[in-house]
């Protein structure tokens, strides 16, 4: 899966999201990852599963990774977060986070809401899942394409 011609971020905005995602696990065993899908689709909720899944999202210890799914074809957004987190957190856990990452999208500010998202889930995730001194990076913290 390699990046696709029609750049969605600068290779500076991709920095800035990974350093987002380092400081963010700092705070939490918590994995996170973000996936671009320029492909278009009728149920996004179940291409950011396909993904998660690919991607072998559910391989952490705790349970615990979390996907920021992006589609910039259809200007959707998802997050997908594992069984582990969903046995612990309310409902609506990832409202807040989602709705803060679309009002940057509304802008157009692509990787600012992306890091702003990714802090407010290292934030979230801390208190379920707080950084531990034996934790290891389970999951990448490349961005993938599709």
């Amino acid at each position: 899966m390699g990046k696709k011609e029609n750049i969605f971020l600068t290779t500076k905005q991709e920095q800035n999201i990974i350093q987002a995602i380092q400081r963010a696990e700092n705070n939490t065993s918590g994995e996170i990852r973000v996936h671009i899908e320029f492909e278009s689709s009728t149920d996004h909720y179940a291409k950011a599963l396909e993904v998660f899944e690919r991607l072998e999202m559910y391989r952490t210890k705790d349970r615990n990774a979390v996907l920021f799914h992006v589609c910039p074809t259809d200007h959707n957004f998802t997050i997908i977060g594992d069984e582990g987190i969903h046995a612990l957190t309310p409902e609506n856990f990832w409202d807040e986070i989602k709705n803060e990452v679309i009002s940057y999208f509304k802008e157009e500010k692509y990787s600012k809401g992306l890091c702003r998202g990714i802090e407010m889930t290292g934030d979230a995730l801390k208190q379920y899942f707080p950084f531990q001194k034996d934790d290891q990076n389970e999951l990448s913290d490349e961005i993938s394409y599709s």
